[in-house]
């Protein structure tokens, strides 16, 4: 699972491991002269119990986090406000920034929590932590009506020669290049929009995405001369890649994220209730995280679905 730019961008379950992983999970954030970044995390839970509320990075990206009307919306927001209000933290305050810029945002103390759905990937790992996993998604590609090329994953654009657009700070241009795309044929867009439009005028061949994010995009372009193809598992080095998103933390917050995964738990494990939030936004069953995922895993590119 941007529109914002997103992701959404989304995220390894099993790539090579990565390097000091633990250790920078475990650390403390701190803060450079001018940052604004918190030097001490430990007690924010109590800190926006206090104030009320607290403050989510989110990019604009639909179904995972975006503005509709005055509303903080989506996958991720209509999640975290369940957990917080449960935590004693009954407001969201949002502050809408690309996606490549929340996790800088987030170190620098600009918001406390990335409400984006964003993919839970080794080289995320090594520098923010993550929740327990929010879903779990399969990727795919939009294509025009008809789908002239007959692409259908990434090896049938490297095979046809198609140009593939991504979002920035996404994922599946490193899905692509893996695949043998090469790299003057995978385009970076800003947002999802942009991919569809893109789409359309004949820039790109395919625009890729999780699938989630090209159903509502299509939803919400009715009419639109596109269509999405059936969903795949990318693979990297023979390995499939799904994604899985999360809550993005401050390395220092860790006990605020330990408190949110125990709320989060309590939907995840709960699959009514788990549709029953975020159904409206195309999430089902399947995209509830399957127990015995774990984060530790995934940050060290041994998650498996």
């Amino acid at each position: 699972m941007k529109s914002m730019t997103s992701m959404k961008r989304r995220g390894f379950l099993a790539l090579a491991p990565a390097v000091g992983v633990a250790g920078l999970l475990g650390a403390c954030s701190r803060t450079e002269v001018g940052t604004g970044a918190p030097k001490e995390d430990a007690d924010l839970l109590g800190k926006l119990r206090e104030q009320g509320f607290v403050r989510v990075g989110f990019a604009g990206e639909a179904p995972y986090g975006f503005q509709d009307g005055d509303r903080l919306s989506g996958e991720a927001p209509t999640l975290h406000r369940e957990v917080f209000s449960a935590l004693g933290v009954p407001e969201l305050r949002p502050t809408l920034t690309e996606f490549g810029a929340l996790i800088p945002g987030l170190l620098a103390g600009r918001f406390d929590v990335v409400s984006a759905g964003m993919s839970i990937t080794p080289e995320r790992c090594a520098k923010v932590i993550f929740s327990a996993p929010e879903f779990v998604s399969t990727t795919a590609l939009m294509v025009r009506k008809g789908n002239p090329k007959r692409l259908g994953d990434f090896a049938s654009c490297a095979r046809e020669g198609a140009t593939v657009g991504v979002l920035s700070a996404a994922v599946e241009a490193s899905y692509a290049k893996a695949a043998g795309v090469p790299d003057g044929s995978v385009k970076t867009l800003a947002k999802q929009q942009d991919g569809l439009d893109a789409l359309l005028a004949g820039r790109i061949d395919a625009f890729a995405l999780t699938g989630i994010s090209l159903r509502w995009l299509a939803r919400t372009n009715r009419g639109a001369a596109v269509e999405v193809a059936t969903p795949f598992v990318p693979e990297v080095d023979g390995v499939k890649q799904w994604s899985a998103g999360g809550a993005v933390f401050r390395p220092g917050a860790r006990a605020l994220r330990d408190a949110f995964d125990r709320e989060l738990a309590r939907i995840t494990g709960d699959p009514a209730r788990y549709v029953g939030l975020i159904g409206r936004y195309g999430f089902t069953e399947r995209e509830a995280p399957p127990r015995g995922l774990r984060t530790a895993d995934l940050c060290a590119g041994r998650g498996r679905v």
